[in-house]
């Protein structure tokens, strides 16, 4: 690897988001506590409301100000926009209408982008902190709808975290069910992610066996080849050996015909 050339092309932009991931996922914690306190205490007191609120605000604005800092670092502006779309939609996302709800999304899909780009996480690591995510996300926001809904059931926390978890792993008892529009979408958000957590389980799996057998094949492969090779060293020696005992028998028939002539046997005989 040219190390000349790596620092020139993103050494300013993996800086960057080396020094800023930490604070922003801390930020990210921030906003998870100022989005629960309202809706697990509905009678929180009005300034605490507007003080977790404006936290809200905050967290998405820093979000905001790292993608713009990142796409200045970046050394093409275009192909970075191209690339990373779905950064853009969660920054412009609560511009569209000033909803809570559409702040949580943004914040969960920057800080997904962001720790995806972490090398120490593992991907069960991440499946799981997803799962966890979204169960307590999307409980905390369907009980934030449907509290107060006229025909709504969902009404406490516990209501809202068994919703939660039948509708993600795609049961649906059907005993707890949204009945506004924002509920509904929930749902389905719920009902997707869900699903797309169980293929990448169910990936990652059949990834984990398929590896494991390839290593098997790989060893006993391995193994047939020693013994191929050790097979053919043992023939190599026997022939050596056999060729070796051939001129050994030789060489002695030869000693034994010497010794049967007599000590006369070499002279010549003389002339008449």
């Amino acid at each position: 690897m040219n190390t000349d050339e790596c620092p020139q092309e993103d050494t300013a932009q993996a800086r960057w988001e080396r020094r800023s991931q930490r604070p922003l996922l801390v930020l990210a914690v921030a906003f998870a506590v100022a989005y629960a306190v309202p809706i697990m205490d509905d009678s929180t007191s009005p300034a605490v409301a507007r003080a977790c609120q404006a936290i809200e605000w905050c967290v998405w604005g820093a979000f905001t100000a790292d993608y713009l800092v990142r796409l200045r670092l970046a050394p093409e502006r275009m192909a970075f926009v191209r690339t990373h779309w779905l950064d853009l939609f969660a920054v412009a996302l609560p511009l569209l209408q000033p909803l809570r709800l559409l702040r949580l999304v943004s914040t969960l899909l920057l800080v997904g982008r962001r720790a995806r780009m972490a090398s120490q996480i593992q991907l069960t690591t991440y499946v799981a902190g997803a799962v966890l995510v979204l169960l307590v996300f999307g409980s905390l926001a369907v009980l934030s709808v449907e509290r107060n809904a006229p025909e709504g059931n969902i009404r406490t926390l516990g209501d809202a975290m068994w919703w939660s978890f039948t509708t993600m792993t795609t049961v649906g008892y059907g005993d707890l069910a949204p009945t506004t529009g924002v509920g509904r979408l929930l749902a389905v958000g719920l009902m997707l992610s869900g699903i797309a957590l169980l293929g990448v389980v169910t990936a990652n799996i059949a990834a984990w066996f398929i590896a494991r057998f390839e290593r098997e094949d790989l060893e006993g492969q391995r193994q047939s080849e020693a013994i191929r090779a050790l097979t053919q060293e043992v023939r190599a020696l026997r022939a050596e050996v056999a060729e070796l005992r051939r001129a050994d028998a030789g060489s002695k028939e030869l000693t034994t015909g010497l010794q049967g002539a007599g000590p006369h046997a070499g002279r010549l005989s003389p002339p008449r």
